[in-house]
């Protein structure tokens, strides 16, 4: 299992890119509840 072709892009493992996806989203989270705050 452990292919080549198994391997993530520019990282060395999924879990860089999984680490990587869930700190956008909670930036997102953060940055739409500061401006709802601030427009509101």
């Amino acid at each position: 299992m452990n292919n080549q072709e198994d391997k993530a892009p520019l990282f060395r493992s999924w879990r860089t890119w999984y680490t990587l996806v869930v700190a956008i989203l909670v930036l997102l989270i953060v940055l739409f509840q500061l401006f709802t705050k601030y427009f509101s």
